[in-house]
């Protein structure tokens, strides 16, 4: 019997040691990306961003975190408060679990899943229901609205983020992420997956809600959104969330297209091969976040009719048609995956 639990007992330590080295890093990104997002945004608009919280303002994602956490949760009376209360909490939650199968370097993924494309796909899915949770509970039309249009965007660009997942897997022939990282993509194949590449990058920033699709909140006719009435720690957990799903996607598209932890542009060297993966993998990363503040400093808002025109009738029909052209070329060069 000791010995049994001897067994499981290091197992179960080992795991929880694992989720913790996933989780705390995350949430340290999560709150230093909020700083470099007002530091890069501050840079590019000519004014200094966070400067009086710690030396050049480090310490100010801490400062957030303590106002927020410390405040009282205002739950408004008409509210459903069981709903109310679970909508972030779900929308948190479903931020961190969509890190297990997430490779940051070889054979470092807490679950190496054969499916984990499908795995991601599906947890990013369920992201709707905790922003639909929370526009229904707050019994306020500001909130309902902007539920509904926060639904409608996601759904909408998940059909072409699908469609973009499927030619990926066209060329490399397997849901395993660390295979999709592995395989050798010729140089045709990153031609045909580039268009691919951009429209991923756009639909991400639909599907997390950010500028200048962040159509969910509007101060000219929505206020708030389904976030108007929350406040203190439900509000933070609703922010945390959506940094850890801003985090995923960018790390998604790292894996799908720019090679993971491998060295860019099939580099290689003494130097090169010396710096850890994790490193590169996290570089990379850093760069599709940066794309999401360059963009969020310099492109004006649009209206939700554009949102909607672009995702159906532009995206869908243009991935759609790339599919075929990626499975024509495949079969005609002879290169589908066995």
């Amino acid at each position: 019997m000791v010995e049994l639990w001897t067994t499981y007992g290091m197992e179960f330590v080992f795991i929880i040691a694992h989720i913790m080295a996933i989780i705390v890093p995350l949430l340290v990104s999560v709150a230093y990306l909020t700083y470099a997002e007002r530091k890069i945004m501050g840079a590019m608009q000519m004014r200094q961003g966070p400067m009086t919280v710690g030396p050049f303002g480090l310490l100010q994602p801490l400062a957030d975190g303590i106002k927020l956490f410390s405040k009282e949760i205002i739950i408004p009376s008409s509210a459903h408060r069981v709903v109310f209360v679970m909508a972030p909490m779900l929308t948190f939650f479903l931020s961190l679990i969509a890190w297990a199968v997430i490779p940051v370097n070889k054979d470092w993924a807490l679950a190496n899943i054969n499916v984990g494309i499908l795995y991601l796909f599906a947890i990013s899915s369920l992201g709707v229901y905790g922003v639909l949770m929370a526009g229904w509970a707050s019994n306020s039309k500001y909130a309902f609205l902007g539920g509904l249009r926060s639904a409608a965007q996601m759904v909408s660009y998940e059909v072409s983020m699908g469609l973009v997942i499927v030619t990926v897997l066209l060329c490399v022939g397997s849901l395993n992420l660390q295979d999709i990282v592995l395989v050798e993509r010729t140089w045709w194949m990153k031609a045909l997956l580039f268009p691919m590449f951009i429209i991923f990058l756009v639909s991400i920033l639909a599907e997390t809600n950010r500028a200048p699709f962040d159509l969910p909140e509007g101060e000219s006719e929505l206020s708030g959104g389904f976030l108007v009435e929350y406040s203190a720690m439900t509000f933070a957990l609703f922010f945390l969330g959506e940094y850890a799903n801003m985090i995923l996607m960018a790390a998604m598209a790292v894996i799908l297209f720019l090679g993971g932890w491998l060295p860019p542009f099939g580099l290689s060297g003494a130097w090169i091969d010396w710096v850890p993966g994790v490193v590169w993998f996290g570089l990379k990363t850093f760069g599709i976040l940066f794309f999401y503040v360059w963009v969020r400093a310099t492109m004006p808002r649009y209206r939700y009719d554009q949102l909607m025109r672009l995702g159906w009738k532009i995206f869908l029909p243009f991935t759609l048609i790339w599919v075929l052209v990626i499975a024509g070329c495949l079969l005609a060069f002879g290169a589908l995956p066995s």
